[in-house]
């Protein structure tokens, strides 16, 4: 069995990350009622005996589990949203050996996150990956989860990338990314989200970039379904889905819903990794299938159910309707049609109670509909993991590398140069030291070489060549 580290950066990223060890936790509890440390645990979670080794703990292989510690880094330059997780229900999660904290934040500015902090705190975040890794017995994956238009997030987040890169070459860097909406109200977001895609283009191995206006999206569909008034289609007082927090009422904090979907993915695409299945797909399977051009990682992502955990009385969807739903816009974590552009390639990880022949049979039934690049007509990648989520009889996480994420970049690329023209703003990433202005034209030329790649490979789906017909062998 292997085992993967959590590093989440920023406050968005540590929410999220927050979210994700809850419902893993749940789910994991849902499974495992005897409360023996198996291997489905010790691939996020040590067993730790906490009276050994000054306190620190000791690793306990298997047998009964004593406490719980996830394999996590966090970092945030501001201590408010760690310092919260710490007072909450998952404080023995964590241990002061795995935070990095300061108290003045970045100032929404991807210069003081990456030049500043990344300089002030390389040695002591080296030393907590290396900590975090000395505890695997095969570490297999980083995620990097953080938000792109935050200072923190952008700036810290894409320099610890880099870090992971230096220091642990030859593991798979998973990141997922939240791209703010057009309506911002981080003015400077468009600066620190291309700063940080140039990073994310040249050291990750695989990116699940989310947005924050589909989140927006998505939530207010669930409200909806809410407030229809239908018998059975109401969110449950103590729902995930708004984070335990009595309902959607006025406790509920604006982002735990949008979180909870971020978390949502994460648990799913982690699923094959945590549990057994008949067909089980490992994690760096998914770059080595996916990837077929190493800058061109970036994922579109969609979930169904939408919600975990039986947060909505609505009925189970029949098994043929998920993959219909998963290959829609309205459950796609990133506004996007695919259909209307080029697939490279996709994955279809699969929860619950499925046969392979299901899985078969719903992709020859899609295959027509979806344009496929000509020289990968077969290019998907399944995965089936015999545990479903908590509350449902099957999910399905669909992972697809294709063209249509170009729009999104080029309508980033647009909000940076309404800024860049300007001038406006540029002056607070030019005081600190280190950073040039040749820093924002590289990473513009990153993603408008980015944005070309996309275009070309885009360009040659009118060009696809009808399936030649097969040779007849006489007999």
């Amino acid at each position: 069995m292997t085992q993967s580290v959590v590093v989440q950066v920023g406050q968005c990223g540590n929410q999220v990350g927050c979210r994700f060890w809850d419902l893993a936790l749940r789910e994991h509890a849902h499974v495992n009622k005897k409360g023996i440390y198996d291997e489905a645990l010790s691939s996020f979670f040590r067993n730790v005996d906490t009276r050994k080794n000054n306190g620190e703990g000791s690793d306990i292989a298997g047998g009964k589990i004593r406490c719980l510690k996830a394999r996590a880094v966090l970092i945030d330059m501001e201590e408010g949203v760690v310092n919260e997780i710490l007072q909450g229900p998952l404080r023995d999660v964590f241990d002061s050996t795995q935070l990095i904290t300061d108290v003045s934040g970045s100032g929404n500015n991807w210069a003081v996150g990456h030049k500043v902090y990344g300089s002030a705190y390389r040695e002591q975040i080296v030393e907590r990956l290396r900590k975090a890794a000395e505890h695997c017995d095969c570490l297999q994956c980083f995620f990097l989860i953080h938000s792109m238009g935050g200072g923190t997030g952008s700036g810290l987040g894409s320099c610890v990338l880099n870090l992971l890169e230096d220091e642990f070459p030859e593991v798979c860097r998973f990141v997922t990314a939240v791209y703010p909406s057009a309506e911002d109200d981080v003015i400077t977001s468009p600066y620190n989200s291309v700063l940080a895609m140039r990073e994310l283009t040249e050291h990750a191995d695989c990116v699940l970039p989310v947005e924050n206006q589909s989140l927006v999206d998505i939530v207010n569909k669930i409200k909806h379904m809410a407030n229809t008034g239908k018998p059975g289609s109401v969110i449950k007082k103590d729902s995930t889905l708004i984070s335990g927090q009595g309902g959607v009422s006025k406790s509920e904090k604006p982002f735990d819903a949008m979180n909870n979907i971020v978390a949502n993915l994460l648990l799913n695409l982690t699923s094959s990794a945590r549990f057994e299945g008949c067909l089980n797909m490992d994690l760096n399977e998914i770059t080595m299938n996916l990837v077929p051009f190493p800058r061109l990682h970036y994922l579109v992502s969609s979930l169904t159910p939408l919600y975990t955990l039986a947060d909505v009385n609505v009925p189970t969807r029949r098994l043929d309707q998920m993959f219909t739903d998963a290959f829609s816009k309205d459950h796609q974590l990133i506004r996007a049609d695919p259909k209307h552009s080029l697939y490279l390639a996709c994955a279809l990880m699969v929860r619950g109670n499925v046969q392979v022949s299901d899985l078969r049979r719903n992709i020859e039934r899609l295959k027509p509909s979806l344009p496929f690049i000509s020289w990968n007509q077969e290019g998907w990648k399944t995965g089936l993991c015999s545990v479903p989520p908590v509350g449902h009889s099957h999910s399905l996480l669909a992972l697809a590398n294709n063209t249509c994420v170009r729009p999104t970049f080029i309508d980033l690329r647009d909000r940076f140069t309404r800024l860049y023209k300007k001038k406006a703003h540029l002056h607070h990433y030019l005081h600190v030291e280190g950073m040039e202005q040749g820093c924002f034209t590289e990473a513009m030329s990153s993603l408008s070489s980015l944005i070309e790649e996309y275009g070309q490979l885009d360009a040659t789906k009118n060009l696809l060549m009808p399936d030649a017909p097969r040779l007849n062998i006489a007999t």
